[in-house]
């Protein structure tokens, strides 16, 4: 009899890692349908990828492959990390499926809002670094190639580079939902975030800086849309803030808004 409450407190435990692996084998698996549908198209995937800077070499130029095995392992990379950035709604799903019983109702209703256009506005800073910052760019790094150089990239090391810049775009897209949360939270209110605007404005330039060519037209391309994503996380904080402010303070959660007891 002295282990049946051991058993009891150990099967919550056990259920919760069944369903983490679960869905971490979900996420595995559609990864891997995606790339294995994508990889046919490698090559043409690579293509697309690098017609930004090939439109921007010298007549005669090319890229180059450095490595031997490079021709086959660089797109065989981007294909993989292709299927990777496609398969994130279902990743995302998945998370917010494990995540879900534990959160309160009105939790659940701002929830799948941040989740979607968290998505959204990841792809969409995917999407403004491949067809706005890329051609300005790498146009002007052709432009300040010294003269007696040939500009030929290698294969490898341009896959690297913008990589680094679909995610650094990316993830600077996700401000407005970053605003959102520590407004809603309560980690910093409204009037604050309105007062440091200033701060706010510099740091978006200094981002800009970092990772655009060093022109102010570039740094501008990448610091004001940074900034007005900025403004419309805090406009939507407040407006969400006010909102609860006016609503009045419920008494007492309801059974089924309760989250599920914490594993011990």
């Amino acid at each position: 009899m002295s282990k049946l409450p051991d058993a009891d407190q150990e099967m919550p435990l056990v259920s919760h890692l069944t369903e983490l692996r679960t869905r971490l084998l979900r996420c595995v698996v559609i990864i891997f349908v995606i790339f294995a549908g994508l990889f046919y198209f490698a090559q043409d995937i690579y293509a697309l990828v690098a017609a930004p800077l090939r439109a921007y070499l010298p007549e005669g130029a090319t890229m180059i492959a450095t490595g031997v095995a490079s021709p086959f392992l660089t797109p065989f990379k981007l294909t993989l990390m292709c299927a990777l950035f496609l398969g994130m709604p279902v990743i995302l799903h998945q998370a917010w499926g494990f995540i879900a019983p534990g959160l309160y109702t009105h939790e659940r209703r701002i929830a799948v809002p941040l989740l979607i256009s968290s998505i959204f506005l990841f792809y969409a800073g995917m999407a403004f670094a491949y067809f706005v910052v890329f051609p300005i760019m790498f146009g002007f790094f052709a432009s300040v190639t010294p003269q007696g150089v040939a500009m030929m990239t290698d294969i490898g090391q341009y896959l690297d580079f913008v990589l680094t810049l679909f995610f650094a775009f990316g993830v600077a897209f996700e401000i407005p939902i970053a605003t959102f949360l520590v407004i809603w939270v309560g980690l910093v209110d409204v009037a604050t975030l309105r007062k440091s605007r200033p701060y706010v404005i510099v740091g978006c330039f200094v981002v800009g800086m970092v990772l655009t060519p060093p022109d102010v037209f570039s740094q501008t391309l990448l610091a004001v849309p940074m900034w007005l994503l900025f403004e419309s996380g805090l406009l939507a904080g407040a407006l969400v803030k006010r909102k609860r402010d006016e609503e009045p303070a419920e008494e007492e959660a309801k059974p089924e808004d309760q989250p599920p007891a914490p594993l011990s």
